[in-house]
């Protein structure tokens, strides 16, 4: 069995209200993935709008030490919720069965205004990017029934984690 290869991952929420006192999705993210055996080596927040999370995840995306984006809020269809629209245009690959599965599993939870959920993912410059909706029990529902084991360099038949090199960023 492969070794398990801790990650670098930055979160960053989504939101015109949350801020470090009130973001439990963003506390709950951290919690969830350094328990994992991850590092969360930044987190942000961010207004809901296009050019500021753009400029953000982009200097992420640019940083050989981050692994992995993980963005909280957005993923609505209010007017305010543009987090898809401004992670997809990066994207060098989709992951469009990200957001299938997620849609897929929150229906148990809230039934068909699952449809209402954005949620995207895409591999830009050797970092994942996975988008989840503001909600605690979204972000739980995403970690526990798709990332912690996609981030798991020992999950099998195939993860995402060792599409990232195990934190160094770059192929090998």
């Amino acid at each position: 069995m492969k070794d398990f290869m801790p990650l670098n991952v930055a979160i960053l929420t989504v939101s015109d209200t949350r801020t470090t006192e009130n973001d439990g999705s963003g506390d709950y993210l951290e919690v969830a993935l350094t328990n994992a055996g991850h590092r969360c080596a930044e987190r942000r927040i961010v207004a809901d709008d296009v050019y500021r999370i753009r400029a953000d995840v982009s200097c992420w995306i640019a940083d050989p030490a981050i692994n992995v984006i993980i963005t909280t809020g957005g993923t609505g269809f209010t007017g305010r919720d543009t987090t898809p629209d401004a992670l997809e245009p990066l994207f060098d690959q989709p992951i469009p069965g990200f957001g299938e599965l997620f849609r897929q599993l929150s229906r148990k939870e809230v039934g068909s205004s699952t449809l209402q959920s954005r949620c995207v993912a895409g591999f830009v410059n050797h970092t994942l990017i996975f988008a989840l909706p503001g909600s605690t029990n979204a972000c739980r529902t995403g970690w526990e029934q798709i990332l912690i084991e996609q981030l798991d360099s020992r999950h099998q038949p195939c993860n995402f984690a060792n599409l990232v090199n195990g934190g160094s960023g770059h192929h090998g």
